[in-house]
């Protein structure tokens, strides 16, 4: 059985399976994912401001931007109020 203390000097990601573990950072960006999520969406609202002549081209970009916003707040309510077990 292990101890406690054993399970904590255990690196999160293992190096046989991911082998840039041992010779650098291995982790994710979220706060520059979330940054980049919101920059996106409001570059989809300010390509509105143009000369388009039909509508098809907005409806996406609202679309886009609206889906993005959502998927953005959805995180920040799971990271608000994560699961229990």
């Amino acid at each position: 059985m292990a101890t406690s203390s054993e399970l904590d000097k255990r690196p999160a990601v293992d190096p046989h399976e991911e082998p840039s573990a041992e010779w650098g950072w291995h982790g994710t960006f979220p706060k520059g994912t979330r940054i980049a999520g919101w920059l996106s969406a409001i570059f989809c609202f300010l390509m509105l401001i143009g000369n388009h002549h039909g509508q098809t081209e907005n409806i996406w970009l609202v679309a886009s931007g609206v889906s993005i916003i959502a998927l953005l707040v959805w995180d920040a309510a799971r990271r608000k109020k994560p699961w229990r077990r």
